[in-house]
């Protein structure tokens, strides 16, 4: 085994170590990044609905607004429960987010700083064709 073998052994295996720790990493933090942007596009409906539709579109139109807004509550307070326990930040999640941070260095070091760019991308690349593929209604 030549020392380019050995190079494209350690970087598959490094894109693998970041691929699914960057999954289980993203497993925490996105739900708190959808509840922010749940948040943002609620403001825009309240806005956009306050004072513009008749009394009887109002009325459904407010229970599909409460709704949304219970939606967003549920999911904010799983997202806090997934993430802390009590008072304390679950060691889970910060075990997840060291390792990321020391895969990065690694990467870095030993292949580059365009070689973790490039795992990035192809992780966001994989990521989005995933969204793309499901079909899973929402």
């Amino acid at each position: 085994m030549d020392n380019l073998d050995v190079r494209n052994l350690k970087k598959r295996y490094f894109l693998w170590l970041y691929k699914t720790t960057k999954e289980a990493f993203d497993k925490y933090e996105r739900k708190f990044t959808q509840t922010d942007i749940d948040k943002d596009i609620l403001h825009e409906i309240e806005n956009t609905l306050m004072g513009a539709y008749l009394p009887h579109e109002k009325a459904e139109l407010e229970k599909l607004v409460n709704k949304f807004k219970e939606y967003i509550s549920a999911k904010e307070k799983t997202c806090l429960e997934l993430k802390y326990q009590g008072l304390r930040t679950n060691p889970e999640f910060i075990f997840l987010d060291v390792k990321l941070n020391a895969i990065e260095r690694l990467i870095t070091k030993e292949l580059g700083r365009r070689a973790l760019a490039e795992f990035k991308a192809l992780y966001e690349k994989e990521m989005t064709q995933r969204i793309l593929r499901s079909t899973e209604p929402r």
